[in-house]
């Protein structure tokens, strides 16, 4: 098993900046899959990113290519979205999630998932 725990989320004015990370306790860290999806009120939980167990593969979702990177650290346990170019829509509860077998752009291939992180940005 693993547990997550995520931190930096805020308040932020449009076109500005967060890292959001994801610490992990547990069973090995570079054993897992990682992700970071979102949900906004009223709305499915989306995909955002994703990282492969040794970090060298990554994929986006449309709507944030070229402007968040996840990437993850596993000497620390840990695992980043940097945001930036902020958008009002990209206001949601921010969450991470780990998979023991592979990358899933679904929720449901996730069986381990964090507390979430709010992140407001204004306009």
């Amino acid at each position: 098993q693993v547990q997550l725990v995520e931190s930096g989320g805020g308040l932020v004015q449009a076109g500005g900046s967060l890292r959001l990370s994801c610490a992990a306790s547990g069973r090995a860290f570079s054993t897992y899959a990682m992700a970071w999806f979102r949900q906004a009120p009223g709305k499915e939980r989306e995909f955002i990113a994703a990282i492969s167990r040794s970090g060298g593969t990554t994929y986006y979702a449309d709507s944030v290519k070229g402007r968040f990177t996840i990437s993850r650290d596993n000497a620390k346990n840990t695992v980043y979205l940097q945001m930036n170019s902020l958008r009002t829509e990209d206001t949601a509860v921010y969450y991470c999630a780990a998979s023991a077998l592979f990358v899933y752009v679904n929720p449901g291939g996730y069986g381990y998932w964090g507390q979430g992180a709010q992140v407001t940005v204004s306009s």
